[in-house]
């Protein structure tokens, strides 16, 4: 794969039977005797709005017995300096530790060792000692769950795939968070509770030293990876339709013009409106310009939640394919609650506007799945978007988002609760910064000179136009076709996080979302993938079946897909790349 696709280098660190993969400043991969025991340890420094400092190694010492990161952070108004250390304490056991010190006072919302837990725990038992010495007995989460899953960790415990493993932690109160929500492939520990008052202050000179000692035992199982990667497709309902988003990119648009309308493609053009700011009426005038049906989502004016009457008016004469509207603070924040609805419909009946009303959640399937009891009844479809990159950069998460993606949809559509399920916008990184604790900055004028929403703020992924998005966007739709979902909206139509760059040339997934979108109401064909990295989704045309197959892996992969009742194909996939049957 190339370089801009990837994170950067891998090294591997062996001592006796544990071993782990350097990442950057990351632990990744830790396992004993073969076996992966945690995802990944390392250290985080997070400001008051939960943006992450970078964390610069300058130093590697690597032993037998230990691997030492010296570090200092980089951003943000962070100043620490210290180590992130890998030591092994004995036979089965291994220690990692942190010891930074803040340079200058710093206001932060977490700041030490976070720790993940591989998705392959879920439903395995788990027994967590409290810092009192009583020990809860529970289990790793099978569903995705909207709360913390343990609170008040000292130390946890499980067996799986033939190992177990103690885990003691020190330094501060630790506690657990499922960051599937996210699409993260992992459930997280981490340390300071949510509960305490954040952002907290380290002091000049201070210091943050935590440790977490690992104590394994058994000798690790696993089935031997299969030389070809064997998928089954069953037919089922019509494969969602293909949306984009509307670019939030600063004004000029290209030369060609905004992403071409044809007969499939795009499905709608998603669009994101905030009342308060002073060009959103500019905003939808460019959506329009593409000729697609709009999806039209309103963020609310807080201070003067009335202005949603103008802004429904500016709809007429427009084709619209669904609406709803968002607060942007209080106790639904980003959530279409039945205040919200209530004031949209209000709207449309004094407009004479007669618009599918949608709800759900502005931001991620989290804050779905935690307060979709807020959602009113009557609704005609359920939303909420998806990013892989909310926790990490990294590329390793950009691709074992894919499997949680599955996880998501397949919980999102059980939520709905037979209503059509309205996925998007997906995009590489967040189009806002929902955890935010101070305001996201406004355009300063009326037009688009400078763009709009996430064109304010730090939301461009240099791999928007790599050549190896467009096998991931084809297996991201595979996970994410699952029977329920109506629509998946993917990136903006032009732009840094377009389909089409500034200068009106293709990026190259462009070419995957045309596939995908030529597969639109067709019956679908949908599998599981075998291992997280190889996808396939199919879907009977006149013509016949038309499959796509996708390898996320860093080799080329034999790929046997079985459709049911018709067909084998073999085929070979290069990595990080797709190919039409």
């Amino acid at each position: 794969m190339g370089s801009v696709w990837n994170s950067g280098p891998v090294h591997e660190w062996r001592s006796g039977a544990w071993s782990l993969e350097l990442r950057d400043d990351e632990f990744a991969d830790i396992a004993y005797d073969g076996g992966i025991v945690l995802r990944s340890v390392c250290a985080v420094v997070r400001d008051r709005n939960w943006d992450t400092a970078g964390l610069v190694v300058d130093r590697v010492d690597a032993s037998d017995i230990a691997l030492t990161l010296h570090v200092h952070s980089e951003g943000l108004g962070a100043d620490m300096r210290g180590i992130v250390r890998a030591e092994v304490r004995g036979p089965g056991r291994l220690r990692v530790l942190t010891d930074l010190e803040s340079a200058s006072e710093f206001a932060t919302n977490r700041t030490g060792l976070v720790l993940l837990h591989p998705p392959a725990l879920a439903g395995a038992e788990l027994h967590v000692r409290h810092a009192d010495g009583a020990v809860t007995h529970s289990r790793f989460p099978a569903d995705i769950s909207p709360h913390q899953p343990a609170f008040d960790i000292a130390g946890l415990s499980w067996a799986h795939s033939g190992l177990d493993v103690d885990l003691r932690l020190a330094g501060d109160v630790f506690e657990m968070e499922d960051q599937r929500n996210w699409t993260d492939a992992s459930y997280k520990t981490y340390s300071r509770p949510l509960a305490l008052p954040f952002p907290y202050t380290l002091d000049a000179g201070e210091r943050v030293v935590q440790t977490i000692d690992i104590a394994v035992t058994g000798t690790a199982s696993g089935a031997p990876a299969h030389p070809v990667a064997r998928i089954r497709l069953e037919e089922g309902p019509p494969l969602p339709a293909i949306g984009v988003a509307a670019s939030t990119a600063p004004d000029p648009a290209p030369p060609v013009g905004a992403v071409s309308r044809d007969s499939s493609w795009p499905a709608s053009v998603l669009v994101e409106l905030d009342l308060a700011t002073r060009n959103w009426r500019a905003a939808l005038a460019r959506a329009a310009a593409s000729g697609a049906p709009l999806d039209v989502r309103f963020v609310l004016d807080e201070a003067d939640p009335s202005r949603i009457g103008e802004a429904v008016h500016s709809l007429r004469g427009l084709s619209v394919a669904r609406v709803t509207a968002f607060w942007p603070t209080g106790p639904a924040q980003h959530l279409s609650d039945s205040g919200a609805i209530a004031l949209l419909r209000r709207a449309l009946d004094e407009a004479g506007l007669d618009a599918a009303v949608v709800g759900g959640a502005r931001s991620h399937f989290t804050e779905l799945n935690r307060e979709h009891h807020r959602l009113p009844g009557g609704l005609d479809g359920v939303v909420f978007s998806t990013t892989p990159l909310f926790h990490s950069l990294s590329g390793a998460q950009l691709i074992e988002a894919i499997p949680m993606q599955r996880l998501v949809a397949t919980q999102g559509v059980r939520i709905a609760a037979g209503l059509p399920v309205h996925i998007g916008p997906i995009s590489l990184r967040p189009h806002f910064n929902n955890v935010a604790t101070t305001p996201p900055p406004t355009p300063p004028q009326d037009d688009l000179g400078e763009g709009y929403g996430p064109a304010l703020i730090d939301s461009v992924d240099p791999r928007q136009s790599a050549p190896e998005l467009a096998a991931w966007t084809v297996a991201s739709a595979a996970a994410l076709a699952v029977p329920g979902v109506s629509t998946l909206t993917y990136f903006e139509e032009w732009g840094l996080r377009g389909v089409i760059a500034t200068d009106g040339s293709a990026l190259p997934v462009l070419d995957a979302v045309t596939v995908l979108a030529a597969l639109s109401g067709r019956p679908g064909l949908r599998g599981q993938s075998p291992d997280g990295l190889v996808w396939a989704l199919g879907g009977r045309t006149d013509d016949g079946d038309t499959l796509v197959v996708a390898n996320l892996d860093g080799r080329r992969r034999a790929v046997e897909v079985e459709v049911e009742g018709r067909r084998t194909y073999r085929v070979d996939v290069s990595s990080a790349g797709f190919v039409r049957l």
